[in-house]
């Protein structure tokens, strides 16, 4: 592919390797130019019909923008080698930009860049790139090309050519080059000669050039032609610079910081000074830049809203860019803090605020008017004509600022508030801008502009954990650093040691009465009771992040009115969303906003109230991981809990939650170790232990175990601190059942024993059931197959007894194990088959999954290898369904034995390498050296010399896990394949040889 260059800062030319592409006749030149100008937003087919036929379409204009783009297509197919210039997407088609170059694009960018490193001082290398910039320019943009749309794109590529003009120029005159500018200033006048900015420029340059008369003669020409054409006066720029001249003001003689001339008195400049130690925000300062670029002059009106939490740093964001372009507002730049969340003062009315801002701009006071409408127009009709800049700081509502919106598009509009101001979205063109936490360089470039690059760079670590405990939250930022300047003894370790401390975190960056406590208490006081009653029980859990029944749960209500309050912490910018795989929607806190809600909990509920929310929320999780874990093992068993209290849902909440089971599971995996651990550590054991046992559904699917060793010994531990016997005897299992999957069998066996002399002691049947077959497990993996069958056999009875058809499936399944490992292969696959009619019959998938694996091996055993491999794919497509690795590893391992016991060498090899990647994936040392022990057999019928080095890696794994049966297995196999001048083997006489 080669790289193409498209050209519209002139006439239109697509160049290939400097040479031009011949495009074809108008329609096709029109099509491509409005793609061009929405490089990489798809255009729709209708938006091309308007571009192309602005005064009304044939009927076949769809057709014929088919056409049109099929040629332009195969244009850039037989030039360059290119496919994907133009791709289709609903509703219309889209220019994919790839590594393709675009002037327009590049313009904007160097515009951008040149900006930015204007506001950083360098004036010189600012000039170069506006030069470098505005060199792309061949002539008006888009000339030949004809249609409205395009005509309106080249109108404001024209418009803003022009600004970048004259702002090169004022930079330009700040460094001193007025002679050299008077012969480009004075055809730019001539041109443009309304352009009231330029002018200013020119006679500035013709002053500085000792040319004063000149310069009194281009004002004296510029008012007149105002007054002629325009009817109006010129602005308060060109007055205050005529001023300046009759007085030959020293102020004009030297290049001043400002390329904008002292205003007049009645040109408000009312921003604030701006911060020293800003930085960072370069996304959100690029987006209100190009915003400004395309808008400014233009209908709509040019307005941004910026919005975030307190500490956030709007204030800070929007002074800084507002002192950065108030030069390209000459008509002056108002600001006002409306108070909307201040703490002892009501919000400022919108009529207050038109009174100061039309005495700002000129009008006497005895002309105000004292209705609030008149006063509203009045102040509409002062702005008319005018470029202003009005920054409307910590805006309350849409009612507070509507009156103070100017009436034209040359006018720019800054809005600072906490809620996102989704009114403004209905009526005008707002680019909203969310302001979150600082990116972690941002943190810390501004902690070492306070306290100091040397002090913050000397431990980077620390200095990143600072970053962290902040919430990188600007106003914590702050207080941070200068808590670090104050202490020139303190290292940055010692802050974030003092940090750590949750419980004094918020005291260390609340100095005095402000800081950063202050700034939420003013969203916290604004919520309505019953939001203020949720907030706080949110802050009262440890967990990530939270659907919205979890605030149903808390605040016992129903789900639709939880979330409309969780929904209004959203908008007051005190909660965040989530972005999750699927399409349930979460929501999580910043860390101080969570100390801050469990601050507010504690102070105004009492323990009784804050512990009763939390045992409704622990038991709104135990409902739905008990019905999670129902649908997925199968079966009506009910597990019997200890003394909870279930939340209910409603069962079409939970329907929805919980279509697919171990979706759910996985999608609140953390939040449920997280709730483990907070009902063990307040030692309410029952929730704890019954969030453990269905958890584990997920645990053993996904070979979290880790977690399951955490829940389960956290559980643990607080039953055994309530005396919960029941709930002792049932972690004590599930630490076996770990240990078991871990192949540790001594050590699942201990476990076990325990188990089930306090299942006894409690008279619990069906926990009494699963332990022993659990003991049978590690009956079997040891090599006590009797042992293991009258084990199995007990627990099968205590299924049936308690009506768990799954739990009997399973047992069944482990029979028929037993059967085969016996050599009764009839036996062993009549058994597979009752199992998996069982687990049909319980609706378990994940007990047809196991028990048709089963079947595969006894398929083997009975000599048919193809009837085994076609159960395997069953149990591969079943597995890969719910998500099970460790499943589809034991399938795929079937698979390879299957087809090297048919003799595919080859084959076998093939996917054995696909089983031993997702075996290691899970972690599974036995299931590992099964697969390489076939991997070894598969190269014995190959005939291949390391077959036995395969074998002997195996059995060395066999031993360490004592899993006897395998390791003498493999001893056989070794014995024939590697003894001297072994021979490829038959794969029968091979299968045999390892059944014994």
């Amino acid at each position: 592919m080669q790289q193409v260059v498209f050209r519209l800062l002139g006439p239109l030319e697509v160049q290939l390797k400097g040479a031009p592409l011949r495009l074809g006749g108008p329609r096709q030149r029109t099509v491509l130019t409005v793609l061009l100008l929405a490089a990489g937003r798809v255009v729709s087919v209708d938006s091309l019909i308007d571009a192309v036929w602005p005064t009304g379409a044939p009927t076949t204009a769809r057709n014929q923008i088919a056409i049109c783009v099929a040629a332009l297509r195969k244009v850039f197919k037989e030039a360059a080698d290119v496919n994907d210039l133009i791709v289709t997407s609903h509703p219309g088609y889209m220019v994919n930009p790839h590594e393709h170059r675009i002037d327009v694009v590049d313009f904007e960018e160097q515009v951008s860049r040149a900006r930015e490193i204007a506001r950083s001082g360098q004036t010189v290398e600012a000039c170069d790139v506006f030069e470098e910039a505005l060199s792309l320019w061949r002539g008006r943009a888009l000339d030949g090309v004809i249609g409205n749309r395009v005509e309106q794109e080249a109108t404001r590529l024209e418009e803003l050519r022009l600004d970048v003009v004259e702002e090169y120029a004022g930079l330009r005159l700040q460094l001193g080059r007025h002679h050299a500018l008077l012969p480009e200033l004075s055809g730019l006048v001539t041109e443009h000669p309304l352009r009231e900015q330029a002018r200013a420029h020119l006679i500035l340059a013709q002053y500085r050039s000792g040319r004063r008369a000149e310069a009194l003669a281009v004002f004296r020409e510029g008012r007149r032609l105002l007054v002629e054409e325009l009817g109006i006066e010129p602005g308060p720029v060109l007055q205050g610079l005529h001023d300046l001249v009759l007085q030959d003001s020293p102020e004009l003689t030297q290049p001043p910081a400002d390329p904008t001339p002292a205003p007049a008195s009645n040109v408000p400049a009312q921003l604030p000074v701006e911060s020293a130690s800003f930085t960072g925000r370069g996304k959100e300062l690029s987006a209100l830049d190009r915003m400004l670029d395309e808008r400014l002059g233009q209908s709509p009106l040019t307005m941004a809203a910026i919005s975030g939490i307190g500490g956030v740093g709007k204030t800070a964001l929007a002074v800084h860019w507002a002192n950065q372009i108030a030069a390209r507002f000459p008509d002056g730049q108002l600001f006002t803090d409306l108070r909307g969340y201040d703490e002892k003062d009501e919000p400022v009315s919108p009529a207050t605020t038109l009174d100061r801002f039309l005495r700002a701009l000129g009008v006497p006071a005895p002309q105000i008017p004292a209705d609030p409408g008149e006063r509203a127009a009045l102040y509409r009709s002062v702005l008319g004509g005018k470029r202003v800049l009005i920054v409307l700081d910590n805006a309350r509502s849409l009612r507070q600022i509507r009156p103070l919106l100017p009436g034209n598009g040359r006018c720019c509009v800054l809005i600072t508030g906490r809620d996102l101001m989704d009114d403004l979205l209905g009526d005008y063109a707002v680019l909203q801008i969310g302001l979150n936490a600082m990116a972690a360089g941002e943190a810390t470039a501004l902690l070492a502009g306070i306290a100091g690059e040397n002090r913050i760079s000397a431990n980077p670590a620390a200095t990143a954990r600072l970053g962290v405990l902040c919430d990188r939250l600007p106003l914590a930022l702050r207080i941070a650093g200068a808590r670090l300047a104050a202490k020139p003894h303190w290292s940055v370790r010692s802050l974030v040691a003092r940090l750590e401390d949750q419980r004094r975190r918020l005291d260390e960056l609340s100095p005095g009465e402000g800081g950063v406590r202050a700034g939420f208490q003013l969203s916290y006081r604004d919520l309505p009771p019953a939001a203020q009653l949720l907030y706080r029980r949110l802050g009262l859990l440890t967990v990530p992040d939270f659907a919205a029944w979890v605030g149903a749960a808390l605040l016992d209500t129903d789900t639709v009115e939880a979330e409309n309050l969780i929904e209004q912490f959203v908008d007051a910018q005190l909660l965040e969303v989530v972005s999750t795989p699927g399409s349930a929607i979460r929501y999580r806190f910043q860390d101080l906003l969570r100390l801050f809600a469990w601050e507010r909990a504690q102070a105004e509920e009492s323990a009784e109230e804050r512990g009763a929310a939390l045992e409704r929320a622990y038991g709104g999780w135990l409902t739905l991981a008990d019905a999670a874990r129902q649908r997925a093992y199968g079966g009506n068993h009910s597990v019997v809990y200890g003394p909870v209290q279930r939340f209910a849902l409603p069962p079409e909440l939970v329907d929805e939650l919980l279509d697919d089971p171990m979706a759910w599971f996985e999608s609140e995996r953390t939040a449920l170790a997280d709730v483990i651990g907070q009902a063990s550590g307040t030692d309410r054991s029952a929730y704890a232990w019954g969030l453990t046992v269905n958890s584990t559904t997920l645990f053993e699917a996904h070979n979290y175990l880790e977690d399951w060793r955490t829940c389960a010994q956290n559980a643990l531990a607080a039953a055994e601190r309530t005396g919960d016997r029941l709930g002792e005897a049932t972690m004590l299992r599930s630490l076996g059942t770990l240990a078991i999957y871990q192949r540790q069998y001594e050590e699942a066996k201990a476990w076990l024993l325990r188990s089930l002399t306090l299942f006894d002691a409690c008279g619990e049947v069906h926990g009494r059931a699963v332990t022993l077959r659990n003991l049978a497990l590690c009956a079997r993996f040891s090599g006590d197959l009797d042992e293991a069958a009258l084990g199995a056999q007990e627990s099968l009875e205590g299924f049936r007894q308690t009506g768990d058809i799954a739990g009997e499936s399973h047992v069944l399944g482990l029979l028929a194990q037993l059967a085969l490992e016996r050599g009764n292969v009839p036996v062993g696959i009549a058994l597979c088959s009752e199992a998996i009619a069982k687990s049909r019959e319980a609706g378990s998938v994940r007990g047809e999954t196991q028990n048709t694996y089963r079947l595969a091996e006894a398929l083997l055993r009975q000599g048919d290898p193809a009837g085994a491999q076609e159960a395997c794919y069953k149990v591969l497509t079943l597995t890969r369904e719910e998500g099970d690795r460790l499943g589809e590893a034991h399938a795929l391992r079937g698979i390879g034995e299957a087809r090297w016991r048919q003799g595919r060498s080859e084959d076998a090899q093939t996917v054995l390498q696909q089983a031993l990647e997702v075996a290691k994936e899970v972690e599974d040392r036995f299931l590992q050296a099964r697969i390489e022990a076939d991997v070894g057999c598969a190269l014995a019928v190959h005939g291949t010399p390391d077959a036995a080095h395969r074998l002997l890696a195996a059995r060395e794994v066999f031993d360490a896990l004592g899993a006897h049966i395998w390791r003498d297995r493999m001893d056989r196999a070794v014995a024939v394949v590697g003894a001297p001048g072994a021979r490829p083997i038959a794969a029968e006489e091979l299968a045999l040889i390892l059944e014994g």
